[in-house]
Formats: structure tokens, C-alpha cells, sequence
């Protein structure tokens, strides 16, 4: 069911997103917190799970909307695209929060003993109508909308009294578009951790009016008492990629933080052969391994085609097999688009010391579209939004 709904291919991101496009004004805006289930009509892009993954771009996405909208029409849209790049930015300068979550969830893992009650939600079987539904559409789809994602970690954590950072990972398990960044500042934003104070609680009302009467849930919590933690630290400067030379012979090394290096490498480069990694270890559930690992021949056909040179595919991200790739491409640099904090950015960050080793250089090259943006993100989203049409005609987008 997956692959049919999402059928993992940069072709038909692409289609999905030529046929949403007209829709993406008012359309989108009056009807984008309904979620009328499954298997009915949407006003939602559902392009999430290929934003993720860069099989289409942040930047692709707006241009084709804002060349047939105006921002003011389409303003709604493009926000909800800016708010995936708008929280990889504000953990990339606080990447403490990543692994605060980390620690947070092992924590949760062993201090909480009532495993009947996790095992209950996450199964459906909890008996509050519309969660337990979601429940079962996550783990059968791998996609939720995203009202739904709301109401649902509202109930986990206010009604149910569940830990939060267990739910925020009972989504990482499932979730095709779930990310270090998205998903863990969106739990704690509905927790009141993210802005400290501010929670967001899921009513009867509000349910039944934005699923169309599907579900009217009784028994839910009257009041959202925000969660605490200790102060987050402040934000601190991007890291500078380090300086590289693009003409030197190089191995392109493709994760699925980033799967469309066709954009992301222009005609400077001198790329002697990719290497696209699927490996399932740095991701957290079946339905995203599945997803990426199909989608990764996808990007080993395309690149190899762009770059005229041999393209193939590893499943570990290791330093043995990344050395042995190198060495069969003949070259001592190796370039990957850079990772956002996340696993990926962790399994790279282990990998360049032993890399350099044997005298291979691992190069991260950030887009000039995250370089731009993130910088924005050291507050809230509206202090972010404020700068949007400003950075939006630097692209050449307005």
C-alpha cells in the first residue's frame, strides 16, 4: 500500500507535485486541516515523504508554486514547505536538543513500567476514537496528515499521560517523512517544550470538525499543563563547510538525507563515480527503509546518467566500504550533500577520521538553499516567516 500511495521515484514526485500545483492557493488554504481519511481526496501536497528525502526540492516545490501563485495565494503552502527547513535550521545550531531527545527516550524507555499502556496506543487499542484509528494508519501507511499528527501526540501525552519522547519515537518507527528535526521539535512543541509555555491541546470539537464528523472522541483532557525541562541552550553559528577544490576527481556519496545530487553538484565538479548508500540502520522503520532503498535505485540511474560516469549501490555505511569505493574510483576525495543532525550526520561525522586515515577526504557540501535560510532560524518561526519574501527573491522566486 505504500509504494502505491507513495511510489518511490523522483518521476513521480514530480508528477505529484505538476498535478497539486493548481491547487496550491486558496484550495489549499481553506481546506488543509481537514482530514477526510485514507482513502479520500486531500488538499494536502502529500510530497512530504519526497521533501524529505530531497527526491524533490524545497526549492523546486516553491518555484513551480509561486509561478502560478502569488505569495499572498499561496503564502499558506510555501510556510508549510519552510517549516521543514525552518526546524532543520534551529536544531542544526542546537544539535544538544537532538541528543537530548536521545536520552530522553532511553530514559523514558526504562523509567516508565507500564508497558501495557505504550503497547495499547500504538496498537490502536487504547479505545479513544480517532487515535486509535491513526494508530493503525500509521503503522499500515507510513503517513499521517498532518492535523491528525496534532491531535494525536496531544492525546498521547495530555489524555493518555504516555511519555512523550516514546510517542515522538513510535513516529520514527513509522512515519516515511519522519526526521531527526520535524519530528522531534513538533512533539515538543505540542508538549510545551519547544516554545516553552505553549502547548496544543486536542478537542472533541476541533476533531470532529476537521475530519468531517468521521470521529468526535470522548474522554479527552480538559487542560494542556506544559511539560518542563532544563533551558535549552542558546543558538549558536552554523558550521562553515570546509573549503574544497570541485575540480578535483571525486566520489559522490548519495545518503537519503539528500537524493537528488544532480542539483546539489553543478558542472564544477569532477565526479569519477557514485555511490548511493540504503542503509536501513540509519533509518527507524520498515515502511522508510523500504521506501528509500527503492527510491535509491532510482537516484543511482538518474546520477550515473548526469554525471556520465559508473553509479552503484551500498548497503552500509561503513569505512571499510567506503574505502574500498574510493579506492576502485582511483580518488582521495569524497563528496556527499551535507546531512542535517541526525543519524546520517552522526554516522559521518564518526567516518571522516578514519577516512583521512588512509588519506580520503570526506567533504559535506551544503546547499546554498540551507546556507541562506537556516541562518534565520536562531528564533521563533515568525521572526523566520518575516524574512521569507526577503530570502524567497534572493532565490529568484519572486
Amino acid at each position: 500500500m505504500v509504494d502505491a500511495t507513495f511510489p518511490p521515484s523522483r518521476a513521480m514526485a514530480l508528477d505529484r507535485l505538476a498535478r497539486f500545483v493548481p491547487a496550491a492557493g486558496r484550495l489549499y488554504d481553506a481546506g488543509r486541516n481537514t482530514d477526510a481519511g485514507p482513502d479520500h481526496p486531500t488538499s494536502v501536497s502529500r510530497l512530504s515523504p519526497y521533501l524529505r528525502h530531497r527526491l524533490v526540492t524545497e526549492q523546486e516545490v516553491i518555484a513551480q508554486v509561486l509561478a502560478q501563485h502569488s505569495l499572498p495565494a499561496a503564502e499558506k503552502f510555501v510556510q508549510e514547505v519552510l517549516w521543514r527547513t525552518y526546524w532543520k535550521g534551529w536544531l542544526e545550531m542546537r544539535p544538544a536538543v537532538w541528543s537530548r531527545f536521545l536520552q530522553e527516550r532511553d530514559r523514558q524507555r526504562d523509567a516508565f513500567h507500564d508497558h501495557r499502556a505504550i503497547a495499547d496506543a500504538e496498537r490502536g487499542l487504547t479505545g479513544i476514537e480517532g487515535f486509535d484509528d491513526w494508530a493503525k494508519e500509521l503503522v499500515e501507511t507510513g503517513y499521517l496528515h498532518n492535523h491528525a499528527r496534532m491531535w494525536f501526540a496531544s492525546i498521547w501525552i495530555f489524555t493518555l499521560r504516555l511519555p512523550w519522547a516514546l510517542g515522538a519515537d513510535f513516529f520514527l518507527r513509522h512515519l516515511l517523512d519522519a526526521d531527526a528535526a520535524s519530528n522531534t521539535l513538533s512533539w515538543r512543541w505540542v508538549a510545551g517544550l519547544q516554545t516553552v509555555g505553549k502547548t496544543y491541546l486536542a478537542t472533541t470539537d476541533n476533531i470532529a470538525r476537521y475530519t468531517n464528523g468521521r470521529f468526535a472522541p470522548e474522554g479527552l483532557a480538559h487542560e494542556a499543563i506544559a511539560l518542563t525541562e532544563q533551558a535549552v541552550e542558546p543558538a549558536s553559528d552554523l558550521e562553515q563547510p570546509p573549503q574544497h577544490d570541485p575540480s578535483r576527481p571525486s566520489l559522490l556519496l548519495v545518503t537519503h538525507e539528500d537524493m537528488h545530487p544532480e542539483s546539489a553538484f553543478n558542472n564544477a565538479y569532477d565526479v569519477s563515480s557514485v555511490v548511493v548508500a540504503s542503509d536501513a540502520g540509519l533509518l527507524w522503520g520498515d515502511h522508510a527503509g523500504h521506501f528509500v532503498g527503492t527510491a535509491a535505485k532510482d537516484v543511482m540511474s538518474r546520477a550515473a546518467a548526469h554525471f556520465g560516469c559508473t553509479a552503484g549501490m551500498i548497503n552500509t555505511l561503513d569505512a571499510d566500504t567506503l574505502i574500498a569505493s574510493a579506492n576502485a574510483a582511483g580518488v582521495r576525495q569524497m563528496m556527499t550533500p551535507f546531512a542535517p543532525v541526525g543519524p546520517v550526520a552522526d554516522a559521518l561525522a564518526g567516518l571522516t577520521p578514519l577516512l583521512a586515515r588512509e588519506g580520503i577526504t570526506l567533504v559535506r557540501v551544503r546547499r546554498e538553499w540551507d546556507s541562506r535560510f537556516w541562518p534565520h532560524a536562531k528564533k521563533g518561526f515568525f521572526a523566520f516567516k518575516e524574512k521569507m519574501p526577503a530570502l524567497l527573491g534572493e532565490r529568484g522566486l519572486l
